[in-house]
C-alpha cells in the first residue's frame, strides 16, 4: 500500500499554481483522491513560458504509420501493447488506450509471465521500448497521459484520465527496474535541450513518471541512481529531481535520502531551496533535523533563499527546542549586510558607470523584496504557531547586551504586536524593559526605518499604536523612544501616514497629560523645523490646539505659538491665513481683563515677534539667513510690541511678564539688530526715570519708614551717586488707595511698580549685552550703587510695629533680595576681578537679607509677598507659613559651646539658623539641638523654601561663581595677613546658598515629574513655579551646564573633606571637642551634604541610559577619574566608572553626619549601577557597615536622633543587607552581638559594636532584619528528590541558620515589646512560616532519612519560635489592639497548616508515631498563663507534632506541657471572636 506516501495536502496549492498544459483537467480529477495526485504528478509545469525550437531527433528505425497517425509496430513490444489495449500514435497525437490502466497492466503482466521465453521476453520488450522512444515525438507521447479511444465499445470501460505508457509500464514489477534504468539513460540526452518546440520539458516529464508508484522494487538502487543523477545534472534538472524525491521514495528511505541531501547541502549551497523544499515533506528524526538546521544556518546562503530557509527552520521547530533554535536563527541572520551593501555598491557605481548603477539598484530592489518575503514568513509563523511566537519573545528577552540586539529583534516584536492581540501587553512590557535597560536604542530604530522601509510601512498601525503608548509612559527614556518613532515614521512614510501622525500628536497635545503635551509639542517643533514643506498642509490641525490653551502651562503656550509662528512666517511658505488667525487670537487675549488670558496674549505676541524679527530661521532642516527687515516689517513688529505694552501698562504683573518674555527672546540671540536698538531706546530711559534716583543726603521721614541708603559698594559718596529707589516707590504704593491713582499721576499712563524692577533690568542688561558683545560697562554702576531702604537693625522691635509696618518691611526685603538676585544674574559672567568681587559681596548681602526676612516673616502671619514669577496663577503660589523657633523646647542639660565673635557674614548666626532649618534634611531641622547656639532664645524664623516662588529666578550662569575658592572662618582667623585685595573667594554661607539653588534646579529638571508624586490637581501648576527660565532649557542642556561645574564642585568637596579631616585630627577624633566652631561646623556639613546631593542628582539622571547621552556621561565621569589619574584620556566607560568609584569612596572617612553618609552611599550606588560588571557589592557592604558602626554625634555632644535620622538609618541598613555576601550571617552577627550589648547597656546606652543601634533605633533594625530574613529564605530553592546529598545538606544548613536567626528575632519581643516591633513580628513571622511551608518542607520530605539529626534540630528550633508567635497572638487579643489583631487570623492559619504539614512529612517517612495530642495553654509575651481563659483550656484539644527520638520539649519557667510551633488551637479559634 502506498497511501501513506501520498502528497501532503498543503502541496496541492503548489500543484494548482504550477499547473501547466493539463491544468484544465485538474478539477475533473478532484472527484478522486488518487486521480488528483496523479494529475498533479503528470500535469505540473509541463509548459515553459518561453519554449525554444529544437531540431527533432532522427528515429533509429523506420515504422509504418497509417493515415490516422497509428504506428504499426510489428515488434514484440508493439504486439504486446496492441494486445493489451494501447494504440501508439505519432506526431502531436497522444497514445490511446482502450481499456482501464489496471486491466492493461494485469494483461501485460500475465502475458509476460506465461510467455514460453520468460524471462527473456522481458528484455526483448524493453529493447522494443528503447527502440520506440528513440524518436523524441514517440518518447514525448510515451510520457504524456494516454487518452481513451473514441469507440463506443470502450468508452465506458476507460476512465476520463489515464496514465502515460511509461507510468503504466513502471507499475508492472517485472518491468520496473529496466524501465527506470532506461529513463535515467535517456535523461542526459535532454540536459541542454530540455524544452522542445512543443514547449514541453521532457526531463521534468521523465522525473514525474517516478512519482507516486504503488511499489518500488529496488528502492536502495533507486536512491543511489538518483543521487548519481543529481550530481551530474544541470541546476534546473537538479531542482526538479530533488523537489520530487518525497513523491518518489518510500517512507523507509526518507532518513537515507535526507542524510544524502544534508551532505549535498554542505557542498552545494545553491541547492538550498530545493533541498529544503524536499525536507519539508520528508519524515526526519530529531537528531537529523537538528543537524540539518545547523547546516542550513551555517551555510552561506543568498538573500533570495532566506525566506525558504527561515520557513523551513520555523516549520521544523518543536515546542521543546523553540527558544534554542530561534535564538540560534536570530544570531546567524545578518540582514543588515543584505540591505546595506547593495546600497553602498549602488552609490559607488553611480560614480563609475550608469549600467553598473542600474544593476546594483536592481539588486537592492530584489533584496528588499526578499527581505519583505522573509518577514512575511515570520509573520505567518508567529500568527499561526503559538510556540514560534513565544519562542521569539523569549529569545529576544534573553539578549542582555545592547550590542547583541539587531533590527530584526525590533521588527519581529512589532510584527507580533500587530498580529497577536493577546500578546500586546507582553510586547509592550518587553519593549519598555529593553528601552529602559538601554538595549533598544534609537539608532536601531533609525536603521529599521532606513533599511526596511517597506516592511515598516506595512506595520504602520502597530508603530503608531506603540508610539502613543510610549509617549504616555512616565519613564523619560520610553517617552523619548516613542517620540523618535513618531519622527522617523513622519520622515519615512507617505502623506497618509504623515496626516495620521500629526493627528496623533495633536491628540497628545490636547489630552491634558502634562508630559504628553510637552513631548508632543517638542516633536511638532522638530517636525516643523526639519520638514516644513511636509507639515504645512496639516497646519489646520495644529491651529486646533489653540482651542485647548486653557489647559496648557505658559511654557507649553510658548511652544504652541512658536510652532504656529514658524509656519506663518517661514520663507518658503508664508501662510497669510495663519498670520491673520494669530493676530486675532493675540489681540483678543491682550484685550481681556482676566489675567490668565492676558498672559496668553503677551506670550503669543512676543513669540510671534521672535519669528517675525528673526535673523535666522530653520526650515526643512536648513538654517537660512534672512534678509534685513524692510520698513513695513519693522512697523508691524514695533506696533505689535507697542500694543502689548499699552495693554499691560496698567497691570504691573502683566508688564513684568512682558519684560520677562522679551528678555528671554533677546537672550536666544536671534533678534534683528534694528529691533534690538528700538527696544534699547525705549527701555533705557524709562528704567532710569522710574527706578534710579540721586542718593538722598539725609534720612527722609515722609514715608512709612525713614529712608536710609544701604549696601553701597562705592567708596566715593559724592552728590552725583545714584541709588535704587526702593523704599519711596514701595511707600507710594502702600500709601495710595489703589493702583489707578498711581496710573493717573503717571504721564505715560504706565504704572511704576517695584514688581517690574528685576524683569525690567533683566530686559535692559540683556539688550545691551547683545548689542555690545556681552559688555555691561554702560550699566555697571548699578552693581555697586546703594539701595534706598531703612534701618534694618530691628532685632526685637518687630513686636512693636503695626501689621502694616511689618508687612511693609517684609515687602521691602523681598524687593531688595530680588534686585540683588537679578544683579548677580547680570554680572556673574564678567571677568573683571573687581566686578567679580562685588558680585560675591552681593551674594553675601543676599544671605544676610534672607536671615532678616525669615525673622520678619515669622512675625507677619498671613502676609502674601509681592510676585516675582509672572507666568502662573497667583493662587497657585500661596506660601505655607511655618514659623520655627518659638515653640521649640531647649534640650535638657544642653550647654552649647559659644563660638568666637566674628563679623564675617559667611558664618553669620542668623544665616546659620535659616540654612540649617530650611535646607538641611528634615532630620536636622527637626532636632532642637541643631539650632544655633548664638540665636536669641524664643526668636521664631520661617523656612524660606515655602517662598521660593516669590524670589526672582537665578540663571544657570550664576553657578560659574562656584569656580571661586572657598573662604572659611578659620582661614581668616589664622591668616589675617592675607591681602585685603583678595576678594574672589566665596564663603560657606554663600556656597550653601548656591548649592541649594543648584540642587533644586537639578532636581526639577533631571528628575521626572512622575517620580516626585505631586499632589493631584496641584502638581501641574506648582511644579514649574520659580523655574520659568530653567524650563526653557532641555535636560541635556542643564546636564551639560552641571558637568561643566563638576571641577569646581570637586574642589569644594575636597575642601570639605580636608576641613573635617583636619577637625578630627585636631580634636584627636572627638567630634565635640573644645575647639570645634559649632556654627562653622554646621555650615560646612550642610555644604558637604548639598554637594553630595548635587552629584547624586546629576549622575542619577535617567537620560544617561540613552545612547546619545553616553558622551555626556563619559565627560562627567572623566572629571572624577581625572582627580585620581590626571592626564588619562579616552578611557573606556568601565574604567571611568571604576576610577570615579575609587575617587568618591575616599570621602567615607570625613562625612560629618548620617545624612551625608546616606547621600554618599546613594551616589556610589548610582555609579556602580551604570557598570555592566557591577562588581562593587563588597565595597558598598563595607562602607555601609562602617557607617552603621559609627557613632554619629553632633558638635554639641548630643547624639543624632529623630524620625529623619531613623529614616536615613533604615535606608542605610537596607542597602547594607542588600549588598552583603551573606544576609543570614549578617543578621546573626547583629542579633547575637549587637542586640545583647544593647540589652545590657544603660537606658540611654547603645551597642558598642553597632553604635547606631539604640533603644530608639531598635525597631528600625528589627524591621529590616525581619524583612531581609523573609526575603532571603525565598531565594532558597525548594528541595527535590533528585538533588544530591551535598545539595540537600547545603540547603538544610541554610535553613538551619535562617530558623536560628528567626528564633533569636522572635524572642527579642520579650525584651522589646513595643507595638511597632510586635506588628513587624506578626506580619513577617507569618510570611516566614508560609515560605517554610512552601520551600522548606519539601526539602525535609526528601532529606529526613539521610539527615535526620539536622531535620530534628531545625524543627525543634522552629517549634520554640512558633510557640512565641502564639504568645503574641494572645497578647494582641488581651490588649484589643486592632492593628495587631488584624494579623492574628492569618498567622494562626499558617501555624495550623504547619502542624498538619509536619504530620504529613512524618507519615511520608513512616514516623506516624511522632504525632500525638497534647493540651495547649494561652499565654502572654512573658509566658504567663492567661487566667481569663484557664477554665476553657481543658476543653481545647490540639494536635502536637513531636519527633520520636526527642523528649517532650519544655521551656524553663513556662509550662510542663509540650507545644509544637504551629499547634492547632482550633477550639480557641472557633470560640474567640478576635481570631
Amino acid at each position: 500500500m502506498r497511501s501513506s506516501r501520498r502528497a501532503p495536502s498543503w502541496r496541492l496549492a503548489e500543484s494548482f499554481e504550477r499547473g501547466g498544459k493539463r491544468a484544465d483537467r485538474l478539477p475533473v480529477a478532484m472527484f478522486s483522491k488518487r486521480k488528483l495526485f496523479k494529475a498533479d504528478a503528470n500535469g505540473e509545469n509541463l509548459i515553459e513560458e518561453l519554449p525554444k525550437t529544437k531540431k527533432s531527433r532522427v528515429p533509429g528505425k523506420k515504422k509504418s504509420i497509417s493515415k490516422d497517425g497509428v504506428i504499426e509496430n510489428n515488434s514484440i513490444f508493439g504486439q504486446f501493447l496492441k494486445t493489451g489495449g494501447i494504440i501508439l500514435k505519432s506526431g502531436e497525437r497522444q497514445n490511446e488506450i482502450a481499456v482501464d490502466g489496471a486491466i492493461f497492466q494485469k494483461k501485460l503482466h500475465q502475458a509476460l509471465r506465461k510467455h514460453p521465453s520468460y524471462p527473456q521476453i522481458v528484455e526483448e520488450l524493453i529493447n522494443g521500448l528503447e527502440s520506440h522512444i528513440e524518436s523524441r515525438d514517440h518518447f514525448r507521447n510515451s510520457l504524456l497521459p494516454c487518452i481513451p479511444t473514441q469507440s463506443q465499445e470502450t468508452s465506458n470501460a476507460v476512465q476520463s484520465y489515464c496514465e502515460s505508457l511509461i507510468k503504466l509500464l513502471l507499475g508492472i514489477e517485472i518491468l520496473q527496474p529496466a524501465v527506470i534504468r532506461l529513463l535515467f539513460e535517456k535523461l542526459p540526452e535532454f540536459f541542454h535541450e530540455s524544452v522542445g518546440s512543443d514547449g514541453l520539458n521532457l526531463p521534468r516529464l521523465i522525473v514525474n513518471q517516478l512519482k507516486w508508484l504503488d511499489r518500488i522494487v529496488d528502492s536502495k538502487d533507486l536512491v543511489l541512481t538518483i543521487m548519481q543523477m543529481i550530481c551530474v545534472s544541470p541546476p534546473s534538472i537538479q531542482h526538479d529531481i530533488i523537489t520530487s524525491l518525497p513523491e518518489i521514495l518510500e517512507d523507509s528511505q526518507h532518513s537515507e535520502i535526507a542524510r544524502e541531501l544534508s551532505s549535498l547541502l554542505k557542498e552545494k549551497t545553491e541547492l538550498t531551496v530545493p533541498i529544503l523544499d524536499a525536507f519539508t515533506s520528508l519524515n526526519l528524526d530529531l537528531g537529523l533535523l537538528s543537524e540539518v538546521r545547523q547546516s542550513v544556518i551555517i551555510a552561506a546562503i543568498k538573500v533570495e533563499d532566506l525566506p525558504v530557509v527561515v520557513k523551513f527552520i520555523l516549520r521544523s521547530i518543536k515546542a521543546t527546542d523553540a527558544v534554542e533554535v530561534i535564538s540560534d536563527l536570530r544570531k546567524k541572520l545578518d540582514l543588515d549586510s543584505c540591505v546595506s551593501l547593495p546600497r553602498i555598491h549602488a552609490s559607488q557605481s553611480k560614480l563609475r558607470s550608469q549600467p553598473q548603477a542600474s544593476l546594483s539598484a536592481s539588486q537592492a530592489s530584489i533584496n528588499q523584496d526578499c527581505i519583505k518575503l522573509l518577514f512575511e514568513v515570520i509573520k505567518s509563523a508567529v500568527k499561526f504557531q503559538k510556540t514560534i511566537l513565544e519562542g521569539w519573545i523569549k529569545a529576544i528577552e534573553n539578549v542582555a547586551s545592547a550590542s547583541d540586539h539587531k533590527v530584526l529583534d525590533l521588527i519581529v516584536l512589532v510584527i507580533i504586536y500587530a498580529t497577536s492581540a493577546k500578546s500586546k501587553k507582553q510586547i509592550e512590557r518587553v519593549l519598555k524593559n529593553k528601552i529602559q535597560s538601554g538595549c533598544l536604542r534609537e539608532q536601531l530604530l533609525h536603521n529599521a526605518f532606513r533599511y526596511y522601509l517597506t516592511v515598516m510601512r506595512d506595520l504602520f498601525p502597530a508603530i503608531l499604536s506603540l508610539a502613543e503608548i510610549f509617549v504616555h509612559s512616565a519613564d523619560p527614556c520610553i517617552v523619548s523612544f516613542g517620540s523618535y518613532m513618531y519622527k522617523q515614521a513622519f520622515t519615512a512614510f507617505d502623506s497618509y501616514c504623515q496626516q495620521e501622525i500629526v493627528g496623533a500628536l495633536v491628540t497628545h497635545a490636547c489630552g491634558g497629560n502634562n508630559i504628553e503635551v510637552d513631548v508632543s509639542l517638542d516633536m511638532l517643533i522638530d517636525l516643523v523645523s526639519l520638514h516644513t514643506s511636509s507639515i504645512v498642509p496639516y497646519a489646520v490641525f495644529l491651529k486646533s490646539i489653540v482651542d485647548y490653551m486653557d489647559n496648557l502651562s505658559p511654557h507649553q503656550i510658548r511652544k504652541l505659538f512658536h510652532i504656529l509662528s514658524m509656519l506663518a512666517f517661514s520663507q518658503g511658505h508664508k501662510s497669510s491665513h495663519i498670520q491673520d488667525d494669530m493676530h486675532m487670537v493675540i489681540r483678543k487675549q491682550l484685550s481681556s481683563t482676566i489675567p490668565k488670558y492676558k498672559r496668553i496674549g503677551i506670550i503669543g505676541a512676543v513669540t510671534m515677534v521672535g519669528s517675525m524679527a528673526a535673523k535666522r530661521s530653520k526650515e526643512n532642516g536648513q538654517l537660512l539667513e534672512r534678509a534685513q527687515l524692510n520698513k513695513e516689517q519693522r512697523r508691524q513688529i514695533t506696533s505689535l510690541l507697542e500694543l502689548v505694552c499699552s495693554c499691560c501698562g496698567q497691570v504691573p504683573q502683566a508688564l513684568s511678564l512682558y519684560y520677562d518674555e522679551l528678555a528671554n527672546l533677546i537672550q536666544k540671540g536671534n533678534l534683528d539688530f534694528q529691533i534690538l536698538e528700538w527696544i534699547e531706546d525705549s527701555v533705557k530711559e524709562d528704567f532710569e526715570r522710574d527706578f534710579v534716583t540721586i542718593l538722598l543726603p539725609t534720612e527722609d521721614s515722609a514715608f512709612l519708614f525713614p529712608v536710609k541708603a544701604l549696601y553701597s559698594l562705592e567708596d566715593d559718596k559724592s552728590e552725583g551717586t545714584i541709588a535704587i529707589n526702593l523704599l519711596p516707590l514701595l511707600s507710594q504704593s502702600y500709601l495710595s488707595k489703589n493702583v489707578d491713582e498711581i496710573a493717573a499721576k503717571s504721564q505715560d499712563k504706565r504704572v511704576v511698580s517695584l514688581v517690574c524692577l528685576p524683569p525690567f533690568f533683566r530686559l535692559l542688561r540683556l539688550c545691551m549685552a547683545e548689542l555690545n558683545n556681552g559688555s555691561l560697562d554702560d550699566i555697571d554702576a548699578v552693581l555697586g550703587c546703594p539701595l534706598h531702604l531703612t534701618n534694618l537693625e530691628v532685632g526685637g522691635k518687630l513686636d512693636s510695629l503695626s501689621k502694616q509696618e511689618r508687612e511693609f518691611l517684609c515687602s521691602l526685603l523681598f524687593h531688595a533680595l530680588n534686585w540683588f538676585r537679578e544683579v548677580v544674574n547680570a554680572f556673574c559672567q564678567q571677568e573683571d576681578p573687581e566686578i567679580k568681587g562685588r558680585v560675591l559681596t552681593r551674594l553675601q548681602n543676599i544671605t544676610e537679607l534672607q536671615c532678616l526676612l525669615g525673622k520678619c516673616l515669622a512675625a507677619s502671619p498671613g502676609y502674601v509677598p509681592p510676585l516675582a514669577n509672572f507666568d502662573s496663577e497667583t493662587s497657585e503660589r500661596v506660601p505655607v507659613i511655618n514659623a520655627i523657633g518659638a515653640t521649640k523646647k531647649k534640650s535638657k542639660g544642653q550647654n552649647p559651646k559659644k563660638s568666637g565673635n566674628s563679623k564675617n557674614s559667611s558664618v553669620d548666626t542668623s544665616q546659620l539658623d535659616e540654612n540649617m532649618e530650611a535646607n538641611q534634611p528634615e532630620a536636622e531641622t527637626s532636632q532642637p539641638e541643631k539650632g544655633s547656639p548664638e540665636k536669641e532664645p524664643g526668636t521664631p524664623w520661617v523656612l524660606l523654601q515655602s517662598y521660593s516662588a516669590y524670589f526672582h529666578e537665578l540663571d544657570l550662569e550664576v553657578f560659574t561663581l562656584l569656580h571661586s575658592g572657598l573662604l572659611t572662618k578659620s582661614v581668616v582667623d589664622t591668616e589675617m595677613h592675607t591681602k585685603t585685595s583678595e576678594v574672589v573667594q566665596i564663603g560657606p554661607a554663600e556656597l550653601l546658598f548656591l548649592l541649594e539653588d543648584l540642587s533644586r534646579k537639578l532636581e526639577h529638571r533631571l528628575i521626572p515629574a512622575a517620580a516626585k508624586r505631586a499632589p493631584f490637581f496641584k502638581g501641574k501648576g506648582r511644579r514649574n513655579v520659580g523655574f520659568s527660565h530653567l524650563c526653557q532649557k532641555s535636560p541635556q542642556e542643564v546636564t551639560e551646564c552641571a558637568i561643566e561645574l563638576l571641577k569646581p564642585l570637586c574642589n569644594h568637596m575636597e575642601n570639605m573633606h580636608n576641613y573635617f579631616q583636619a577637625l578630627i585630627t585636631e580634636s584627636h577624633g572627638v567630634v565635640d571637642g573644645p575647639g570645634v566652631n559649632i556654627q562653622e561646623h554646621h555650615l560646612m556639613s550642610s555644604c558637604y551634604q548639598r554637594l553630595l546631593q548635587v552629584f547624586h542628582l546629576l549622575f542619577a539622571w535617567s537620560g544617561f541610559s540613552q545612547y546619545e547621552n553616553h558622551s555626556l556621561l563619559k565627560s562627567g565621569l572623566h572629571v572624577l577619574a581625572h582627580r585620581l589619574k590626571p592626564g588619562e584620556r579616552d578611557l573606556p566607560l568601565e574604567e571611568l566608572l571604576s576610577q570615579s568609584f575609587k575617587y568618591l569612596i575616599n570621602f567615607q572617612h570625613s562625612v560629618p553626619n548620617i545624612y551625608c553618609a546616606l547621600n554618599l552611599t546613594q551616589l556610589l550606588l548610582v555609579i556602580i549601577e551604570k557598570s555592566v560588571a557591577n562588581l562593587k557589592n563588597n565595597e558598598i557592604a563595607s562602607i555601609t557597615k562602617r557607617f552603621l558602626c559609627q557613632s554619629w554625634v553632633q558638635p554639641s555632644g548630643i547624639r543624632q536622633k529623630g524620625t529623619q535620622f531613623n529614616d536615613a538609618l533604615h535606608t542605610l541598613f537596607c542597602i547594607y543587607m542588600e549588598h552583603t555576601d551573606n544576609i543570614l550571617k549578617a543578621i546573626e552577627d547583629i542579633s547575637s552581638i549587637g542586640i545583647p550589648e544593647l540589652i545590657h547597656s544603660s537606658k540611654d546606652g547603645y551597642s558598642s559594636t553597632y553604635p547606631t543601634l539604640t533603644r530608639q533605633t531598635f525597631p528600625v533594625f528589627f524591621r529590616v532584619m525581619m524583612v531581609q530574613l523573609e526575603s532571603s529564605v525565598r531565594s532558597i530553592s525548594a528541595g527535590k528528590p533528585s538533588d544530591s546529598s551535598e545539595v540537600q545538606l547545603e540547603k538544610l544548613l541554610n535553613w538551619n541558620m535562617a530558623v536560628r536567626d528567626f528564633h533569636i528575632l522572635v524572642n527579642l519581643v520579650k525584651v522589646f515589646d513595643s507595638r511597632p516591633v510586635l506588628s513587624v513580628c506578626l506580619k513577617y513571622g507569618r510570611l516566614f512560616v508560609e515560605t517554610f511551608l512552601k520551600l522548606g518542607m519539601p526539602l525535609l520530605d526528601c532529606s529526613f532519612k539521610k539527615h535526620r539529626e539536622d531535620v530534628q534540630s531545625l524543627l525543634k528550633t522552629l517549634q520554640l519560635s512558633t510557640r512565641q508567635l502564639h504568645h503574641m497572638c494572645g497578647h494582641s487579643k488581651i490588649h484589643q489592639d486592632t492593628g495587631l489583631t488584624s494579623h492574628v487570623p492569618l498567622l494562626k492559619k499558617s501555624l495550623e497548616l504547619f502542624v498538619y504539614r509536619v504530620k504529613a512529612m512524618l507519615a511520608l517517612n513512616h514516623c506516624q508515631e511522632a504525632f500525638w495530642v497534647g493540651i495547649l495553654k494561652n499565654r502572654d509575651l512573658q509566658g504567663e498563663e492567661i487566667l481569663s481563659q484557664a477554665s476553657q483550656s481543658s476543653e481545647m484539644e490540639e494536635e502536637i507534632s513531636r519527633l520520636p527520638t526527642e523528649e517532650p520539649i519544655e521551656e524553663e519557667g513556662e509550662e510542663e506541657d509540650s507545644e509544637n510551633e504551629g499547634r492547632v488551637d482550633t477550639k480557641d479559634s472557633d470560640e474567640d471572636s478576635s481570631d
